[in-house]
């Protein structure tokens, strides 16, 4: 028997560059209302926001201002979206930059399930510090918070958020903390990774026969324009197929029918479970 869940990525491109903090993060909220009240309209259950979705990314520069756009999880945004969450019965994946406490910061995804109420959150585990323009470890610390799976109204869903995609782990520890659907908001620019972009994903899938969600931001932020936002946001099903997949420019909600059913089904085709020995890899847990 079908469990049908309708889930849904927000991808938008950023409206506002210049102007404080503060206006351009109102500005990015401001456009995303419309957004998530289509999604809401359309009757998704759940839906998943790109990574940091009330600004740029400003990981293209080093500078202390963006610190300002730091808020605590639960806040002030979490508490906007709550709202949202609660109106049209649907569970929100709020990725934010978050203040732990003054002078520490994570890269963040708040869950707020469809009554509204507040689940957790989910800390960005691998950080990376790389050329050209991903300067995160000068605004966040490693997550501190494991892989943790979030019981929904409509399905456990887990969240590992852009550059985690990169490391199997991430997804496995998900899977086996019970996550029916990942979600991997994003932040990708066209270039070095874009290749990975739809190979990556469904290969996790399928390796751990799970529904991915895989989000990522369009446009070109102005004053960095270090590479294009690809857009490309889709779902992939637990054999690797890709469902849905938005456009590369476009700001727009990618929607998607998942049968929740079909993880038994392939995962009683694939014993990837059964057959794991995870005695024999402990080396790869060594430092």
């Amino acid at each position: 028997m079908a469990r049908i869940v309708k889930c849904a990525h927000i991808q938008a491109s950023n409206p506002k560059h210049d102007g404080t903090v503060a206006e351009i993060k109102e500005a990015m909220i401001q456009k995303h209302i419309p957004l998530i009240e289509e999604a809401g309209e359309k009757r998704v259950q759940i839906l998943c926001l790109q990574e940091i979705f009330y600004g740029p990314y400003f990981c293209a520069e080093q500078d202390i201002k963006w610190y300002e756009s730091a808020e605590p999880v639960p806040g002030p945004t979490t508490e906007r979206m709550a709202e949202y969450a609660k109106k049209y019965n649907m569970v929100m994946v709020v990725p934010v930059y978050e203040k732990a406490q003054e002078g520490i910061y994570y890269n963040t995804a708040a869950v707020i399930d469809a009554d509204g109420s507040y689940l957790g959150k989910m800390r960005k585990i691998q950080i990376p510090h790389t050329w050209p323009g991903f300067w995160e470890k000068f605004y966040f610390k490693p997550g501190n918070m494991g892989f943790p799976v979030f019981q929904t109204a409509y399905a456990k869903i887990g969240i590992f958020i852009c550059y985690d995609r990169h490391f199997p782990e991430s997804a496995r520890c998900l899977a086996l903390n019970g996550a029916e659907i990942l979600f991997n908001p994003s932040a990708t620019v066209a270039g070095k990774s874009e290749y990975l972009w739809e190979l990556e994903q469904p290969a996790q899938a399928v390796a751990n026969g799970v529904f991915i969600g895989a989000n990522n931001r369009v446009g070109t932020e102005k004053p960095w324009e270090f590479g294009q936002f690809y857009g490309s946001s889709y779902f992939v099903d637990p054999l690797g197929k890709i469902m849905v997949k938005g456009s590369r420019e476009n700001t727009e909600v990618v929607v998607a029918d998942l049968d929740l059913e079909m993880i038994r089904e392939v995962r009683d085709g694939w014993q990837f479970f059964r057959d794991r020995r995870p005695e024999m890899y402990g080396e790869i847990c060594q430092p």
